[in-house]
């Protein structure tokens, strides 16, 4: 691979994470509204889970990245 692909890497995973969470976070709120019909801790759950994936994928990727530098 070329330096210039390789510095391009990064920006275009994180581009495509944000992109699938940004995804899903539009269909969220319908989503929370008909769990929280059937039970309203389970909505705050499925919504806590939404708001750690995105932080929890960076943060994998960043490990990922980190130990395949090493």
């Amino acid at each position: 691979m070329s330096p210039k692909s390789t510095d391009k890497s990064p920006f275009i995973a994180a581009a495509i994470i944000m992109a699938v969470l940004m995804g899903s976070y539009f269909f969220m709120p319908p989503l929370l509204l008909a769990l929280a019909q059937v039970n309203e801790y389970l909505a705050y759950g499925v919504g806590a889970l939404f708001i750690v994936s995105f932080f929890a994928i960076f943060w994998l990727r960043a490990r990922y990245q980190k130990r395949r530098d090493q």
